[in-house]
């Protein structure tokens, strides 16, 4: 993300800068500094830490759904699973349930959606209350309910389509001291 943004930037500077220096030099003072490599390297990070998470997810199919469960020894919740999974890839501490997470973290538009992030559910007539991790492709990965596994779902499927409520980013620092 941050390399777009600095390459987005560097092409509008290509026309004219703010401060009126030529747009070349200011690619070469980033360049010296070693600051486009690290922007580049810093979404390179952030993308594979997005991989990360979703591959372990994936490793977690076919746990039994166990409510109030947060590990693959006792079985999973939907919030449990979603904070095992972050903390266990990521090193993020996400909060306990699912309407805590949803308030905890960045709402985006269904449209930002990249692999990683979280998507909510209205299952239990109340914003909220279910939650999951996108995978792509209109696909997320969850503990749905008692007597079913973690599982990969569509979002297009009538019912997940009309109990959606939201999706959300979690940001880098949540749970760092």
């Amino acid at each position: 993300m941050l390399a777009l943004a600095a390459g987005v930037w560097l092409a509008g500077a290509a026309h004219a800068s703010p401060t009126g220096v030529p747009a070349d030099e200011i690619e070469k003072l980033l360049a010296e500094r070693g600051l486009i490599r690290h922007i580049s390297q810093v979404g390179h990070t952030a993308r594979d830490k997005a991989s990360e998470l979703v591959i372990g997810a994936m490793g977690f199919l076919g746990v039994p759904y166990k409510r109030g469960g947060s590990s693959a020894e006792t079985g999973f919740d939907c919030s449990g699973f979603v904070r095992a999974m972050y903390e266990q890839t990521i090193g993020l501490m996400l909060p306990r349930t699912a309407d805590q997470q949803a308030a905890a973290t960045q709402k985006i538009d269904q449209s930002e959606l990249k692999p990683g992030d979280l998507v909510f559910f209205n299952t239990l007539r109340r914003a909220f209350s279910h939650v999951g991790i996108y995978v792509g492709d209109n696909k997320f990965i969850h503990s749905p309910k008692p007597g079913a596994q973690v599982r990969v779902e569509d979002m297009r499927a009538g019912y997940w389509r009309m109990r959606f409520d939201g999706a959300r980013r979690v940001a880098t620092d949540i749970g760092q001291p």
